[in-house]
């Protein structure tokens, strides 16, 4: 009997899953595992290259609700999902999360295992150690995760283009998008239902109870609300197509699609939202805008590539481009910002943003992010973990490559990017609309000192 274990991770989906599907098609019977961590708190000396992600309660919130979903497509299938539950801060590393792993597969004799490929250090790390400790079993690993397959690049990873324009004028002529696949069946669960309930800490997951704002409430996980957010998008709002015109707004659901959270966390695939561009290209409209949103999955695209071409030096202090950066870490000055207490007004209402909601525009973290390097002239570093913390659609590979990119020590060939953060509000906020709804709750400040 070949009895498998898909070791689900940042692919939190069952449709578009390549190694879910490839495992299902060679065991007899199959687990389907997720590893949860305890570890919920910032802590203020922590920088990368942290052994597990930082999570706060925003993002907490909604991969709890993601596997709760999970757990329910799953159920369709006749299987379910297994939550091995790490209880201690000490044990939340690579080493913690692989033993959990092991202890389960040696007791239920497992011969199989299977987990989606994913770019970043520490993944590649979890992976090699469980094939190291347990050599004598079969692994299975497939890419759904990025939009192009590794052989169907132009060039090898090592060769890429370091800087975003060649690398997009490149795989747009020579490549071609990976297609979707559906998964239609699964084989039975290993493990009984009601001792798999015993195992599972599923059941314990009490989800935590949101009191954001109601124009916030589509901020849910898992990949019912991923599917749902994508036809919102694009048939039912057609927002998609003035994409372009209204991508920079700083509030509201239908300024961008907002597809980047369930993406984070593997709720839905970049070729899943592909496909269903390229689907409304052709019943509805095909304009800038629609291209538009395909070129922001071609920027996620680069950078989780060059997280595979260049690993640690992603978490480098002087980045990739191995250059010298005249900035510090002062405490003070990070906590100045982390609580949206700088001065400058655009910044701290979208710090305010943040902390309250798990969320940011993408025009909003460009401009707090280059506050953080240029006028407070703090080390990237710290900015980009507390975006990890913070972030609910925290991508390692986009938030790092992004936070080089602004502190020019990655792939921006100027080197220097800095936002005149006056002129940005007259941009973007002119009627200090954003402002006031952020930091009028500040009882220091007066309305017509936001004006």
């Amino acid at each position: 009997m070949k009895k498998g274990l898909h070791w689900f991770r940042k692919d939190l989906r069952v449709q578009d899953n390549r190694s879910l599907k490839s495992i299902s098609n060679t065991v007899d019977s199959l687990s389907c595992v997720y590893v949860i961590s305890s570890l919920t708190q910032i802590e203020k000396s922590k920088v990368p290259l942290q052994q597990t992600e930082l999570i706060g309660e925003h993002k907490q919130r909604f991969v709890k609700q993601s596997l709760v979903d999970l757990d329910s497509s799953l159920k369709h299938f006749g299987q379910g999902l297994c939550v091995l539950a790490i209880a201690s801060k000490e044990e939340t590393s690579n080493d913690g999360i692989i033993n959990i792993l092991i202890e389960y597969i040696d007791k239920h004799d497992i011969t199989h295992v299977s987990c989606e490929w994913h770019a970043g250090v520490n993944e590649r790390h979890q992976w090699a150690l469980l094939q190291q400790l347990r050599p004598e079993l079969t692994y299975i690993q497939a890419n759904s995760a990025t939009l192009y397959e590794e052989d169907d690049l132009p060039f090898s990873v090592s060769d890429m283009p370091d800087t975003f324009s060649p690398f997009r004028r490149k795989v747009e002529k020579h490549s071609r998008v990976a297609e979707s696949i559906r998964l239609n069946k699964l084989p039975p669960p290993i493990v009984a239902e009601t001792e798999q309930q015993k195992l599972t800490g599923l059941q314990e997951i009490s989800l935590i109870e949101s009191s954001l704002e109601s124009e916030y409430s589509w901020l849910q996980g898992g990949e019912t609300s991923a599917l749902s957010a994508l036809i919102y998008y694009f048939w039912e709002s057609d927002n998609i197509a003035s994409y372009k015109e209204t991508r920079n707004g700083l509030d509201g659901r239908d300024f961008s699609s907002k597809l980047s959270l369930w993406l984070a966390h593997g709720c839905i695939s970049p070729r899943q939202i592909a496909a269903e561009l390229r689907n409304y290209e052709s019943q509805r409209t095909k304009n800038d805008s629609t291209y538009w949103l395909f070129f922001e999955l071609l920027w996620r695209e680069f950078f989780h590539w060059q997280l595979f071409k260049h690993q640690a030096r992603f978490f480098y202090f002087n980045g990739i481009q191995d250059k010298a950066l005249d900035t510090t870490h002062d405490p003070s000055t990070y906590l100045s910002w982390v609580n949206g207490n700088t001065g400058f007004h655009i910044v701290d209402a979208c710090m305010k943003q943040l902390k309250r909601t798990g969320f940011m525009s993408n025009r909003g973290r460009q401009l707090v992010a280059s506050c953080f390097v240029h006028e407070l002239a703090q080390d990237w570093r710290y900015g980009a973990a507390y975006f990890e913390y913070q972030l609910i659609d925290f991508d390692v590979a986009s938030n790092y490559g992004n936070w080089q990119y602004l502190a020019g020590v990655g792939s921006d060939p100027r080197g220097h990017r800095q936002f005149n953060l006056e002129k940005q509000t007259e941009i973007y906020d002119p009627s200090r609309w954003f402002i006031k709804r952020w930091l009028l709750q500040d009882p220091r400040l007066r309305e017509d000192e936001l004006n």
